[in-house]
């Protein structure tokens, strides 16, 4: 018999069709889809109609029964019923279907059983030897939620109970399908409401690889829809010297669709309770978050005693928002703000906070606010900034508040008939800070104004306030700085390929001054800048040709190679007033193959590379068919006329020992070749001028070994030569080799380590101590020739490894991490810490950390 298609209200159109021709009293009534509407509206229910296909129907009106065999398949209000025969019960509204059937419903979820007995509507009923595939797509990735039992019930499409149910989200095994999952939970009932979107477990145990590992007599979790939801979340253990054993029970409010609330009381053995809270609220243009928390310590002894720890502290806290809006699609503002109560509360208890910022041994929390704005060819940012220091050294007097900080950078097609483009750039910068900061340059000069050792703070600073052994890292007081720049270029080339660059620029700064001499440490000032002078301009114009002529060979098989001598020669003013101001954001100052041209080397803009010079240079590229590209440069800058700004140290000795100090520089290269797409390697040197000894090194490769086996690796070797003008008394080498392997498709295994070669990290101390004496004993010449005792040729300064394990039902991972730290007695440390991490997909997540050594963080007592 052919297949027949059609619509009817309770089975089908096609079923009415074919039996209209039959006598029948029944049909007296109406035909069937008219009796099964008169029911579902007499029940209240839609009167929409079934979609049914089938290959055999047959009609009993004894029995007042429609029957559907071979490949049924029947759809109703988004929900489809497949199997190889239904029977239609007229006389009680009931479904009856056997045979591989397969439920679909609107939300995605299936579900297969041996039999099913429902109503009409496929809402309510029972079903026999049942599973059922629910799913959904979670942070891109799709997820399937697997429900099992040999008998369940089916309440107005709502709820499911599964009688001696399993639950689980892991694949079945392809090649042995009755083996257990990774895990899955049994119950003696499991409940699934879909209209509250929660699972009930009753009398449930959680079993991995089919072993029982934990019985739980009742509990629930949202169903694997679920995106956010009221209710406990995972919970979080953590253990430590200082706090005990602890454990986190996060409390997740779902207020709104557009904000939620996520309390998190944590119950430590040692300290007592601490709270956390964090409000989160998405408005129309962007999103804000406050986080808070606080705790009244219990067991204070736990910690260093004042000013090296908060023993002497009940009430710590901390309190941080931060927030990102769109005024409209070029303009956006924002912040970033943290108050703490005291510089150990975060480290102590652990708290993430999106605020701070590490560099190996130092910690500080940077608050902030912005404005910011950017065209086609324009940028402005307005900013403020507040830092706040967390290491034992820092003392928040000499730490500065910026407030505001503004760039405006705007880029416009140069008037005719010049041509080119000319470029405007703006910056002011306000700067308030409460107590100058010193820094010896030798340890001989080194000093602690308020002492040293665990009576009083151990910040450093000078015996001897004067220059060449003491630098000035900021002044006390209020400054302000206005800059403004023009700039003007245009590129030529000519008919042989010479590109030829002329540029000018005009550059003026006025600097606004109140310098604080309040108290010995601020009067020391005096002996570096002059804080009557409250005003002082300086401007800047410059006139420069930039010349380069590229040579390109053709060679085939092995490629093209383009040479290019590269020619700039700048003219300026001597700068002024060097030495005399402040310097805030100019300290840092690179000379390598990314600066050379640069018309102004320095960093910031309170500095100003005056006098003429010169910047030559040699680049070479090649690039073969097959893939290969190499890239080198080479060149060297010269003071051609006027007064070297390098050469002239100011109050941080910016410059010095730079390469740029000399009349001709320091020579610098660079080589990078990429052989594959998978492989490359970059170099990049600073050579003596005179004798060509190495002043700065720095190398790292790169591989990735895909396709021919899942690694990826990199390896990172740096070495400086020693720069005593700025404080760093001997020469910093580092290696840093870094991997990860993929196993397995699901296990994976990565690290990094950071080697010191030189001890730096760990005997700096040693070596100021060591200088010193040497220093004192035979002078300059001696403490030159200084080499302490260094046992191990190097120490391991920081290192992670993380083992991971991931499939579609399963996250778990065990992360080591070593970083060093130095402790509020001045001392170095390493702190060492596991991590150990378990995600159980659509069921929850917990992890557990633990330090390792008996001291953690800052301010943590041995007892």
């Amino acid at each position: 018999m052919g297949r027949l298609k059609g619509t009817i209200a309770g089975f089908a159109i096609a079923v009415a069709s074919l039996l209209a021709a039959l006598p029948s009293p029944a049909w007296a009534q109406g035909t069937l889809n008219d009796m099964i509407a008169a029911r579902q509206r007499a029940a209240g229910r839609d009167d929409s109609r079934l979609l049914v296909d089938a290959r055999e129907i047959v009609y009993n009106n004894d029995r007042n029964t429609i029957a559907a065999s071979g490949d049924v398949e029947l759809s109703y209000q988004g929900r489809t019923l497949q199997a190889d025969r239904v029977v239609y019960d007229r006389n009680t509204s009931r479904v009856f279907a056997e045979g591989n059937v397969r439920l679909a419903d609107s939300s995605g979820a299936v579900t297969t059983a041996s039999r099913f007995e429902l109503t009409d509507d496929f809402k309510t009923g029972f079903i026999d030897s049942l599973r059922v595939v629910q799913t959904t797509v979670d942070r891109g990735e799709t997820v399937r939620a697997r429900f099992s039992a040999p008998r369940a019930e089916r309440i107005e499409g709502e709820t499911t109970t599964f009688l001696r149910g399993t639950y689980t989200a892991c694949e079945p095994c392809r090649e042995n399908p009755e083996r257990p999952p990774l895990w899955q939970v049994k119950a003696a009932r499991i409940v699934h409401n879909n209209q509250e979107r929660t699972i009930y477990y009753e009398n449930a145990s959680i079993e991995f690889l089919g072993v029982p590992i934990a019985a739980v007599p009742y509990f629930w979790t949202p169903d694997p829809t679920v995106k956010r939801m009221t209710g406990f979340l995972a919970p979080h253990f953590i253990h430590s010297t200082a706090l005990g054993f602890g454990v986190s029970t996060p409390f997740f409010w779902d207020i709104a669709p557009d904000r939620d609330l996520t309390i998190a009381p944590t119950f430590y053995s040692r300290q007592g309770v601490l709270l956390q809270a964090e409000w989160r609220q998405r408005l129309l243009t962007g999103s804000y978050n406050i986080r808070a928390a606080g705790i009244f310590q219990q067991g204070q002894s736990a910690f260093l005693p004042a000013p090296f720890g908060p023993a002497n502290r009940e009430g710590r806290g901390m309190i941080e928002t931060n927030g990102r809006f769109a005024i409209n699609p070029q303009w956006q503002f924002g912040w970033n703000i943290a108050l703490l109560s005291d510089k150990w509360f975060l480290q102590n208890y652990k708290i993430r906070s999106e605020t701070l910022a590490s560099n190996y041994l130092l910690l500080e929390s940077t608050s902030q606010v912005f404005l910011r704005g950017q065209g086609d060819r324009s940028f402005f940012d307005l900013r403020g900034f507040y830092f706040q220091g967390l290491s034992y050294a820092d003392w928040q007097k000499q730490l500065p508040l910026v407030a505001p900080v503004l760039d405006y950078d705007k880029r416009i097609d140069g008037p005719q008939p010049l041509g080119g483009e000319l470029r405007l750039q703006f910056n002011f910068t306000n700067l308030m800070r409460e107590a100058a900061q010193f820094d010896p340059i030798t340890a001989a000069n080194r000093s602690f104004p308020f002492g040293s050792g665990l009576t009083t703070a151990a910040y450093q600073s000078c015996v001897v306030f004067q220059r060449g052994i003491c630098l000035v890292r900021g002044l006390a007081g209020n400054f302000a700085r206005v800059s403004g720049e023009v700039s003007w270029r245009r590129a030529f080339v000519d008919d042989v390929g010479q590109v030829w660059t002329p540029f000018t620029y005009l550059r003026a700064d006025g600097f606004f001054n109140h310098v604080d001499t309040t108290g010995y440490q601020n009067a020391m000032v005096a002996n570096f800048v002059n804080p009557d002078q409250e005003f002082i301009g300086r401007a800047m114009p410059a006139v420069g040709m930039e010349y380069r002529y590229p040579f390109v060979a053709d060679t085939g098989n092995f490629g093209t190679h383009t040479l290019t001598p590269i020619a700039q020669i700048i003219a300026r003013p001597n700068e002024t007033h060097i030495g005399r101001l402040p310097n805030e954001d100019a300290h840092s100052l690179v000379y390598d193959d990314t600066t050379l041209f640069d018309w102004d080397k320095f960093s910031g803009y309170d500095r100003a590379e005056g006098g003429v010079r010169a910047n030559l240079g040699l680049q070479y590229n090649w690039q073969t068919p097959a893939g290969w590209t190499a890239n080198a440069l080479f060149g060297q800058s010269y003071q051609l006329a006027g007064r070297n700004s390098y050469r002239i140290p100011d109050l941080v000795n910016t410059g010095s020992e730079s390469g740029l100090q000399t009349r001709a520089s320091d020579f610098v290269s660079r080589f990078q070749v990429n052989p594959t797409q998978n492989f490359s390697l970059i170099a990049r040197s600073r050579f003596d001028q005179g004798d060509f000894s190495v002043k700065s090194f720095e190398a790292q490769a790169v591989a990735n070994f895909n396709p021919w086996a899942p690694i990826t690796g990199s390896l990172t070797y740096v070495r400086y030569k020693e720069q005593p003008a700025l404080g760093y008394l001997h020469r910093r080498e580092g290696l840093q080799p870094a991997a990860a392997w993929n196993i397995t498709p699901n296990w994976s295994i990565g690290g990094s380590v950071l080697f010191d070669l030189d001890r730096y990290l760990d005997n700096r101390d040693t070596f100021f101590n060591a200088y010193a004496a040497a220093l004192a004993q035979g002078g300059q010449a001696l403490a030159n020739t200084v080499v302490y005792n260094r046992g191990d040729p190097y120490t391991i300064a920081q290192a992670g490894l993380t083992l991971g394990y991931k499939d579609e039902c399963t996250t778990f991972s065990i992360n080591y991490a070593m970083t060093p730290r130095v402790a509020a007695t001045g001392e170095r440390e390493t702190d060492r810490t596991v991590l150990v991490r378990l995600e159980l997909r659509t069921l929850g997540q917990a992890s557990f950390s633990q330090s390792l050594g008996s001291t953690t963080t800052d301010g943590v007592s041995s007892r």
